[in-house]
């Protein structure tokens, strides 16, 4: 019987193993590359590698020189290249990465805002409050001057009135 041309055979089973690598993982490595190649360290092994390529290739013994000089180091080329291919995305990974942190650290910074604005709020009219409560309190002075005034009155009072009810009482013995 003959196979059916245009439709896929069945029962087919993937021909490259599948793997899987978390997102967590792969943002680390890709973090902690992009943090490597963009340090003065890695600009220096990188000069140091290409500079032992060049001069092996170019006066090196001829019968192992493995990529020639007058073919323009194209092996050296072609590895040059794919280090500046799997550099961008990495960069731009680790980018992602950190946007992210950012962001939480952003919303972090906006609540913790919102909880110290929401405190000095409250404190405000808790101070309000107690300056309200403090008018209507009789202070020291207020209750010293009360106190003067009334002895006054008393004062006032008791010269203001006969000695009646004193000489009353002398009297009332005899």
């Amino acid at each position: 019987m003959a196979e059916r041309l245009d439709q896929p055979k069945e029962g087919r089973g993937p021909r490259l193993p599948r793997f899987s690598l978390s997102s967590e993982t792969t943002a680390r490595v890709a973090e902690g590359i992009a943090r490597f190649t963009g340090t003065p360290q890695f600009l220096v092994w990188l000069s140091m590698f290409v500079i032992v390529w060049l001069v092996w290739n170019s006066w090196g013994p001829n019968n192992l020189r493995f990529d020639k000089a007058e073919f323009g180091f194209t092996a050296l080329t072609l590895m040059l290249s794919l280090q500046a291919s799997f550099a961008a995305p990495l960069i731009l990974l680790a980018q992602n990465r950190q946007d992210d942190r950012d962001r939480v650290t952003a919303e972090q910074d906006r609540q913790r805002a919102e909880r110290n604005l929401a405190d000095t709020e409250y404190l405000a009219r808790e101070i309000a409050a107690i300056r309200i409560a403090l008018g209507e309190v009789a202070t020291r002075d207020y209750v010293r001057a009360e106190l003067r005034d009334l002895l006054e009155e008393l004062v006032e009072d008791r010269a203001n009135r006969p000695h009646e009810g004193v000489s009353e009482e002398r009297d009332g013995g005899r």
